[in-house]
C-alpha cells in the first residue's frame, strides 16, 4: 500500500474558506477594473431621467468614440455644465457636427434639455448598462466598501496562515 498522509480537517476548511473569500472579492472587483483597461468609463446613474430603460442605480459602460459618430437613438454621458463633475446619461435627438453639438432628451422627461450639449461636454456613447449594479459599485469603491474589502483579504491571509499552521499540526501528529 502506498504511504498517504492523512488530511486535516481544519487545515481544509480554512485553506478553502480563504480560497473562497478571495474569489469573492475578485469578482467583486473584475467589473469595476477589467473594462477600465479596454477604454470604458463607468458611472452610476442617480436619476430617474433614462427610466424604464435605464433604472435609478444601474451601471453604465461608456466608450469614447468620436462625437460624429453619435447618432440619433445613441445613449451618451456628458458633464452636466462646464467644469462640473456631474455625469448625465440621455438619449440623442440630434447630433449637429456643424455646431459641434448634440440635443438630448431624457427617456422620462417630456421635452429635450434646455441646453445642447457641446462635443467639449461629450464624454462617450453608452455601451453597456447593468440594473442595479451602480448601487454595489457606490458601496465598494466607497471608503466603507473598501475597508470591506482590506478586512476581507485579511481575513483569507489569517485563514491561509491558520490552514498552513493546522496542516504542519496535522503532520506532526502523524510522526
Amino acid at each position: 500500500m502506498k504511504n498517504r498522509k492523512k488530511r486535516c480537517p481544519a487545515s481544509a476548511v480554512c485553506s478553502a474558506l480563504g480560497t473562497f473569500i478571495l474569489i469573492i472579492v475578485v469578482a467583486l472587483c473584475i467589473p469595476l477594473t477589467i473594462p477600465r483597461i479596454f477604454g470604458y468609463e463607468i458611472y452610476t446613474v442617480v436619476t430617474g431621467s433614462m427610466e424604464p430603460a435605464i433604472p435609478v442605480g444601474s451601471l453604465v459602460y461608456v466608450k469614447n468614440i468620436p462625437p460624429e459618430e453619435v447618432e440619433a437613438d445613441d445613449v451618451i454621458a456628458f458633464y452636466g455644465a462646464k467644469d462640473s463633475a456631474a455625469v448625465i446619461t440621455h438619449r440623442v435627438v440630434s447630433n449637429s457636427e456643424i455646431m459641434g453639438e448634440f440635443i438630448t432628451k431624457g427617456d422620462a422627461n417630456r421635452t429635450n434639455d434646455m441646453n445642447p450639449v457641446t462635443y467639449e461636454q461629450y464624454i462617450g456613447e453608452v455601451q453597456l448598462t447593468v440594473p442595479k449594479a451602480g448601487t454595489v459599485a457606490e458601496i465598494l469603491t466607497g471608503a466603507q466598501g473598501k475597508l470591506y474589502a482590506a478586512c476581507a483579504i485579511a481575513a483569507a491571509v489569517i485563514l491561509q496562515l491558520a490552514a498552513h499552521f493546522f496542516r504542519k499540526r496535522c503532520g506532526q501528529r502523524e510522526k
